[in-house]
């Protein structure tokens, strides 16, 4: 379409026309109204800025339970998949502090499990009596869980029926 049919056009319809993209061939134009299409500009790039990742914290004792560590650790491949860093901080409490060795070989224990989520952003570090470490997430295609979320009582009568509902 010429410039003028669609200026014409435009004028007609009581709305604006609007180069979208200048660098195509031929250039491409849009007609709208001029205050909603640059509301709009404004609105997706302001939910572009607003996808930072957030820093989720996973608490830890030295003589913690298997199921509990299981938990734990099954809550921070759902934040890592969900492209959050976590930091993983192991409190000691009393006469623990004589035996940090048990709290470190726990702390090298995470990072082996959560090895196929994370790569490992700030290596553990001892601060009084607290042991910190930060995780942050592998690009999504490299994500792969190993501690799986156990099926609901829903799934599992899905999975049981033979036709699948």
């Amino acid at each position: 379409m010429k410039l003028s049919d669609a200026l014409r056009k435009a004028q007609s319809l009581g709305l604006d026309l609007v180069e979208v993209a200048p660098t195509a061939s031929p250039p491409v134009c849009k007609i709208v109204a001029l205050g909603k299409f640059r509301y709009d500009i404004s609105k997706q790039e302001k939910d572009k800025r607003a996808t930072g990742a957030k820093l989720k914290e996973i608490k830890f004792r030295v003589n913690i339970d298997d199921h509990d560590y299981l938990t734990k650790i099954r809550h921070g491949e759902e934040f890592l998949d969900r492209g959050n860093k976590v930091r993983v901080q192991l409190q000691f409490r009393g006469r623990e502090m004589a035996h940090q060795e048990f709290g470190l070989q726990l702390m090298e224990k995470e990072r082996d499990d959560l090895s196929g989520m994370s790569q490992v952003e700030t290596a553990p570090k001892i601060t009084g009596r607290n042991v910190t470490m930060t995780l942050s997430p592998l690009p999504a295609n490299r994500r792969k869980r190993r501690f799986a979320p156990p099926p609901t009582a829903a799934e599992s009568e899905i999975a049981a029926s033979p036709n699948g509902t």
